[in-house]
């Protein structure tokens, strides 16, 4: 597996993973009309050419020439590095490629002196499990308006890196 640079270019190929995963991830946690309130907000072109142009590493996960995933981290305090997304292609789940990205995102913060990786995931998003079991930890919950009536009741779970070795 290699992992690139997201470019403009690869918008549309961004946009067809999430709404291939977004359903069968989120289906049973949120309403159709959030899904598609949700899609448009975090992955319409303009939204994803803004996050591709900034300080926000936007990547790639690629097997084959086949995109399968992708995944934006950022650091955000010196000794802090804050992982934004991270989504496969759902043919893609259980095979290795999830650990594969986040040892990619590991290696990264590694080099550049963070220690502490954090993300938040959806309380009843299965993912929470996939984080524990390669060491990340509820750190606290929170519950976030995103407008529209919607909130999104997640755990922001935390990686600290010098235990994780």
């Amino acid at each position: 597996m290699q992992f690139r640079k997201a470019v403009i270019s690869d918008i549309p190929v961004i946009q067809q993973i999430a709404e291939k995963a977004w359903r069968p991830t989120y289906s049973h946690i949120l309403s159709e009309d959030q899904t598609i309130y949700m899609l448009a907000m975090m992955y319409g072109t303009e939204v994803l050419m803004k996050q591709i142009n900034s300080q926000i590493a936007f990547y790639l996960a690629v097997e084959e020439d086949l995109v399968i995933g992708y995944f934006a981290m950022e650091i955000t305090e010196p000794s802090k590095m804050k992982l934004h997304k991270i989504y496969l292609d759902p043919d893609q789940k259980s095979k290795g490629a999830g650990t594969k990205i986040i040892e990619f995102i590991k290696d990264v913060a590694f080099k550049a002196g963070v220690r502490q990786i954090e993300l938040n995931v959806n309380k009843f998003n299965s993912a929470v499990q996939f984080y524990e079991k390669i060491g990340f930890f509820r750190a606290k919950e929170m519950v976030l308006d995103i407008g529209n009536g919607y909130v999104m009741d997640d755990y922001v779970m935390q990686l600290n890196l010098e235990s994780a070795q």
